[in-house]
């Protein structure tokens, strides 16, 4: 490949210099058909350098819109990443990359987050089996990927349907989800107001820990929510495993608006504690006012960037990875991506086109 080739520049320490602008810059590069250089890969991390999860992401990536690859190899701090033709659906499994040392497997469901309006795009129908960590401690996790993030990608108008095959518990864990993408057209979010209140729900997950403790935690979540002077409707899985776990999931859904929290078991923890700190997640965002969580903005922030016609949303907490992607995707579209508010703080966020 010719180093001269046309390309975007980016400092991958750039703001939170993590995995969320590697992951936004590659999407708009596939999406818009402009190359990509990544310089100093999470240069502003612990651990810099392309890592496993991102070789999961990246292989995928480029398959789907024939890109030409430089310096896709552990702990790389340099990457090239140019495409050669329109998107095009993927039918396969994702291979996770299991490097013999490293900080871990694939994350799936941030695997599957970032491919999935790539694949919408591209006028094909796509079907993914993506392996790795499936519940994790302040990551992605399947339950609220499948009940928060489809849901708001469903009022876009992209229709995505996850399934379970097997949960992984953890980082370093093997699980498998089956995630099918219709071709679909995005559309903006008005998303200003969240209006009235449509439901309340949650899910509990667990795997090997016993009947009782999936009971309790459900039981726990409906008293909080009685107590609160909300009606939850609550859901227990056992999820199939080769390991023990047990999650809480739980949010809210509004007219114009949804968001959440979530929390991930530990061994010696009792699960209303862990249903406690969920719900209490919950109760920050609706007391709020936003009309998405800081999580989820993260998550739908390249689709809208994408999308037909304009959006707005009010979110409860501007990050630094929500300012970080919204950087990266503007040095690939020429859109009127406006943010109102300080990290740390409320923001109100506009995509004009």
């Amino acid at each position: 490949m010719s180093p001269t080739r046309s390309a975007v520049h980016l400092e991958g320490s750039h703001g939170e210099g993590g995995g969320g602008l590697l992951r936004a810059a590659l999407a708009m590069a596939a999406l818009t058909q402009q190359g990509a250089r990544i310089t100093d890969v999470r240069g502003n991390t612990k651990f810099p350098g392309l890592n496993s999860e991102d070789i999961s992401l990246i292989r995928p990536l480029a398959r789907c819109c024939g890109a030409e690859l430089e310096g896709c190899e552990l702990r790389s701090s340099e990457l090239a990443f140019m495409p050669t033709q329109r998107v095009r659906g993927l039918n396969e499994i994702v291979d996770v990359y299991d490097a013999p040392e490293g900080p871990g497997l694939a994350s799936a469901l941030v695997v599957a987050n970032t491919l999935a309006p790539v694949l919408a795009r591209s006028g094909m129908f796509s079907a993914l089996v993506v392996q790795g960590e499936t519940f994790g401690h302040h990551v992605l996790s399947f339950d609220y990927y499948a009940n928060v993030t489809v849901q708001a990608f469903r009022r876009m108008g992209l229709y995505l349907y996850p399934e379970l095959n097997l949960a992984g518990w953890g980082r370093g864990s093997r699980g498998e989800v089956k995630l099918e993408v219709e071709p679909s057209m995005l559309a903006g979010l008005n998303f200003a107001e969240r209006g009235p209140l449509v439901a309340v729900k949650a899910v509990v997950t667990t795997s090997d820990v016993g009947n009782n403790v999936g009971e309790r935690g459900m039981a726990h979540l409906e008293r909080l929510a009685h107590n609160a002077g909300l009606d939850v409707q609550c859901l227990w899985v056992e999820a199939p495993s080769k390991g023990a776990g047990a999650f809480v999931t739980a949010w809210a859904e509004y007219e114009n608006g949804l968001g959440g929290a979530a929390a991930m078991g530990i061994k010696g923890v009792r699960i209303e504690a862990i249903a406690q700190q969920a719900f209490d997640g919950l109760g920050r965002f609706m007391a709020s006012g936003a009309t998405v969580d800081a999580f989820l903005a993260d998550q739908i922030l390249p689709a809208l960037a994408m999308a037909d016609g304009d959006s707005v949303f009010t979110v409860d907490r501007l990050t630094e990875r929500f300012l970080t992607t919204a950087w990266a995707i503007k040095q690939f579209l020429p859109i009127r991506l406006t943010i109102k508010g300080q990290e740390g703080g409320p923001g109100v966020v506009t995509i004009r086109k």
